[in-house]
């Protein structure tokens, strides 16, 4: 069992991200969904990066690492999130040396240079992706190898960005299928 830090999207936290943790979670992982936006959801894109921009990045980050703090500690917490939360999951892991894992849906943030870490990582995205694009991923891949990264990447050719997500015009119910068999198969691999 993992203990997981499921971290939403640029939309909020969004009945996708709940429906996410209760498949963890029947799946026997502790997950926790922290809301980074004081309860606003959105359903466009638009709205959700006026939110993001509003609050700042260094704000969300403060946030998460508030909410991850009482789970950090013995056993090691897997950071995962969807797009926007996996960047900032991505950057808590990074900074936490006792961190199980990182699961990122959809969402990866820049690397550090100098960055250490032997975390395991996996990673699903849309191929092509407007928001990922395939230079950035190479690059993104390459940078976390060279730190250290026991790195996957999984890849759903024409899916939508989000396509984990019911909800939105992006979803791909069959590569959402196949990402969360393919997660859950790492979880229970930590």
């Amino acid at each position: 069992m993992a203990r997981i830090l499921l971290l939403h999207s640029m939309y909020g936290l969004r009945p996708a991200v709940h429906q996410a943790a209760d498949r963890l979670r029947a799946a026997g992982h502790e997950v926790h969904t922290p809301d980074l936006y004081d309860g606003r959801v959105v359903d466009d894109a638009e709205a959700g990066i006026e939110i993001k921009d509003e609050i700042g990045r260094d704000e969300l980050l403060r946030r998460a690492v508030v909410a991850a703090a009482p789970l950090t500690g013995e056993g090691g917490l897997v950071y995962a999130g969807f797009s926007l939360g996996g960047s900032i999951a991505q950057n808590l892991a990074f900074a936490d040396d006792k961190a199980a894992g990182l699961l990122l849906m959809h969402g990866t943030s820049d690397i550090a240079e100098d960055a250490s870490t032997d975390i395991p990582v996996q990673l699903h995205v849309a191929d092509p992706d407007t928001w990922e694009p395939v230079d950035w991923l190479n690059a993104w891949y390459l940078q976390m190898r060279k730190a250290g990264a026991d790195v996957e990447v999984f890849r759903y050719r024409g899916a939508g960005h989000l396509f984990t997500d019911p909800d939105l015009p992006d979803h791909d119910a069959e590569a959402a299928e196949r990402a969360w068999t393919t997660a859950l198969d790492f979880l229970a691999s930590l």
